[in-house]
């Protein structure tokens, strides 16, 4: 019989179609079903997908449940006459009353079936051919779908810099131009070590000169640590010979003294953060009513608060850079030292860089190595000279 001819005069004909499934994934056992209810011309008109949580449960109560889904969904819509169709030859036959069903819970589901079937004016089973579709079929897909998890193991990575070898590949940070790779954990802080060192932010790697970027780094690190990168580009810009500082001891800021000379009038200087004036040649805060000169004159001895730093510095070994005046500190390393200004002298003695043999030149060592060293060339010269003086004596007299 064809399903044109159940179709009721002047009423229309829905369709139910259901699907239920069973399968079983990494020793689990995985159900679900899908419904769809269409319209004559099997346009979608509801659509439902659930998976279901019992390892016991057979794929034949599977389907009933599906079913009884469907037709409880149908009378909620109001619908009057639908076609049941079967893609299952026994489910088919039970619906029709042709089949009975031997075991409990499928003859409990089957008259929970028959039951709601009362509520509809007509519900005519229709066994599907093998060419046609069930819509429910995809959705029953998709419910079983999405209770399998896809578990793939991370890969594991190895960080040149910490030698963690339980690091995940997502947790590495790639250097663009060496290629060397690092965990994000060391590369922070690389980072932060660099950006109070006030040195180049160059790649971690031993020996690698390759210079990082804010752009590139930006997501590793704290706002706080961007505020200081991006304001350690600004003022790497500013020119050695052209860099001045703010005599303000709460300030500090560091400023261009070629844009600051087109803002003011003779040496008198504002800083541009906290507003205190101060005098660009003597370096100092301003001197009112007083040239440069007279300035010197009057303030010829430190003040109170210059002699403690003068003390303080004697006590700690501090030493002052001839160029911009600030105090530097040297805790390791050679004597050979750069200020933050850029002028490079020798902290034992204060000279300009190469005016002097404290050092050697020797870089890997450090402050006491360094003036050991020293002490052993100066002595080494001491002999030398003696000996010639003996040898040159000898020849005199001989």
């Amino acid at each position: 019989m064809e399903e044109d001819d159940l179709k009721p005069a002047g009423k229309p004909l829905y369709r139910l179609y259901f699907k239920g499934l069973v399968t079983e994934e990494k020793e689990m056992l995985l159900a679900g079903f899908g419904v769809a209810i269409c319209g004559d011309k099997d346009d979608l008109l509801f659509d439902l997908k659930v998976s279901i949580h019992d390892p016991t449960i057979t794929l034949l109560e599977v389907e009933l449940i599906a079913l009884k889904s469907g037709l409880n969904q149908a009378v909620s819509l109001g619908i009057n006459h639908i076609s049941i169709c079967c893609d299952h030859e026994y489910i088919f036959e039970l619906v029709m009353g042709i089949s009975t069903p031997k075991q409990e819970s499928i003859a409990l589901l089957l008259r929970d079936v028959q039951g709601i079937r009362k509520y509809l004016t007509s519900s005519i089973p229709v066994m599907l051919t093998q060419n046609q579709s069930n819509l429910a079929y995809d959705f029953a897909i998709e419910a079983i779908s999405s209770e399998i998890i896809i578990d793939i193991p991370a890969q594991k990575e190895t960080c040149n810099i910490c030698l963690n070898d339980d690091i995940n590949a997502d947790q590495m940070f790639s250097v663009d131009k060496s290629g060397h790779m690092c965990c994000s954990e060391c590369v922070k802080r690389h980072i932060e070590v660099r950006l109070l060192e006030g040195s180049l932010i160059t790649c971690p790697h031993y020996r690698c000169n390759s210079l990082l970027t804010s752009v590139r780094c930006g997501n590793l690190l704290t706002p706080k640590l961007n505020k200081m990168w991006e304001q350690k580009t600004k003022d790497e810009l500013i020119p050695v010979m052209d860099r001045v500082y703010c005599p303000n001891p709460r300030c500090s800021t560091l400023m261009s003294e070629t844009e600051l000379s087109g803002l003011n009038i003779g040496v008198r200087r504002c800083c541009v953060k906290c507003g205190e004036p101060f005098c660009v040649k003597c370096k100092v805060s301003w001197h009112n009513n007083s040239s440069c000169d007279e300035y010197k004159t009057l303030h010829p001895n430190p003040t109170e608060n210059d002699g403690r730093l003068r003390d303080l510095a004697n006590e700690k070994s501090w030493r002052q850079c001839s160029k911009c005046k600030h105090m530097i500190e040297l805790s390791s390393g050679c004597i050979s030292v750069v200020c933050r200004c850029g002028h490079t002298f020798c902290y034992q003695c204060g000279a300009d860089a190469g005016d002097c043999f404290h050092g050697l030149g020797r870089d890997d060592l450090d402050l006491t190595q360094c003036c050991g060293s020293c002490c052993c060339f100066v002595f080494f010269l001491v002999i030398i000279a003696i000996v010639v003086t003996i040898i040159l004596l000898v020849r005199r007299f001989s």
